[in-house]
């Protein structure tokens, strides 16, 4: 087998590693999986770590960055005879699917499962502590996953995310099945399987996202566009994320008072004093938006929220009425039982039975089964209420 470490876990390099864990692996009925990647220092993300655990307590550090063929791991995660346990599996399933194309089936997310069962606090963390009384460290939660190598502290830290997920995942199964919600996490946990990586590309109106934008004079969002713009190109050359460039706050500043001069734009963001070619990139950007006519600069784009309709807005107030009340009796969050973007779904769709209900975008059968009659009878009263 691959050499360990001090952290007591095989490093996984080379093709022929990867091919002998898979073969070890044979058999299993279960994996613990997560991924480290490297959002917070590059400017486009990737998959750098994947930490894997297996029922008899072995662990292992796969290194994708190492070049080896990753193919034969890719067979393992979609087999559905193999339960892939992991905690937001969201993040590492569009990673996985993103770098590698990997399909997983059979995924049993435990913070979906802490949801179910009205937890208060379902981070990994939080859920170590309260299910199984382990305390884990957070310490190396933002570092640079793809530097190598791995110091020993970040060894540990990105085992302590599978060293105790399949004992944490027999603990809160048992506790859904009893609940009789074993049957919601699967379906849940199947839709969180199929989703698709988004891929980065240039957004021309992604400046007006930013906080505060929608206070500026056009004139100011065409600083802030002009900015934006160049901070994205620089992100990319230098292969940084965009915040790291400059901040939303510090292109803001900028834009609510752009800078005519060096000297100006210095006073306003001191640290840009030791930056000499961003400060003239900087200026020169504020400086071409300032000297656009008028006609070129961008509007305010104010997007009234159309008026609901009376019946759909009682619908609507039925609806959450409800909705606290059955949350209130299940143990549950609201936006468990009904997410406010799909309570005003149901509102809008006035479905009268339950195959109508599953039709509606994201209801899911466990939810029609579960919660259905209650959200028809609330339909139906809106409907025979005088207007």
């Amino acid at each position: 087998m691959p050499t360990g470490s001090t952290s007591q876990a095989a490093w996984i390099r080379t093709s022929a590693e990867v091919a002998e864990l898979v073969a070890s692996l044979a058999g299993a009925r279960g994996l613990a999986l997560d991924t480290e990647a490297d959002s917070l220092h590059h400017y486009r993300e990737k998959v750098c770590l994947i930490q894997i655990a297996s029922e008899e307590g072995r662990a292992w550090l796969l290194d994708p960055l190492a070049g080896g063929d990753l193919t034969p791991l890719g067979q393992v995660l979609a087999d559905p005879a193999v339960t892939k346990v992991l905690h937001g599996a969201d993040y590492d399933i569009v990673g996985l699917r993103r770098d590698f194309s990997f399909r997983l089936t059979n995924v049993f997310d435990t913070m979906v499962a802490a949801r179910f069962l009205g937890l208060a606090e379902i981070g990994l963390q939080a859920l170590l502590g309260s299910e199984l009384g382990v305390q884990v460290s957070k310490s190396s939660q933002r570092d640079d996953w793809s530097r190598r190598p791995l110091t020993p502290v970040q060894e540990d830290y990105a085992l302590s995310d599978v060293r105790h997920l399949l004992l944490l995942r027999r603990r809160l199964e048992e506790r859904l099945r009893g609940l009789e919600r074993l049957s919601w996490l699967e379906e849940e946990c199947e839709a969180v399987a199929s989703l698709e990586p988004s891929r980065r590309g240039r957004n021309g109106e992604a400046y007006l996202r930013i906080k505060g934008a929608g206070a500026l004079s056009p004139r100011g969002l065409a600083v802030l566009r002009e900015l934006a713009a160049w901070r994205e190109r620089r992100a990319e050359e230098k292969d940084v994320p965009p915040f790291r460039v400059l901040d939303p706050k510090t292109l803001l500043l900028i834009a609510s008072r752009p800078p005519t001069s060096r000297g100006e734009l210095h006073r306003s963001v001191p640290f840009l004093s030791r930056q000499e070619r961003n400060a003239a990139e900087i200026l020169e950007a504020v400086l071409k938006a300032m000297a656009l006519p008028e006609n070129e600069l961008p509007g305010k784009k104010t997007r009234p929220r159309p008026a609901v309709p009376a019946l759909t807005a009682r619908r609507i107030a039925g609806l959450r009425a409800w909705r606290t009340r059955e949350a209130t009796q299940l143990g549950l969050d609201v936006a468990v039982v009904l997410p406010q973007r799909l309570l005003e779904a149901v509102a809008e769709a006035d479905p009268e039975d339950a195959e109508a209900l599953v039709a509606i975008e994201g209801f899911r059968r466990w939810r029609a089964a579960a919660l259905g009659p209650g959200v028809l009878a609330v339909l139906a009263d809106a409907r025979g209420a005088p207007d």
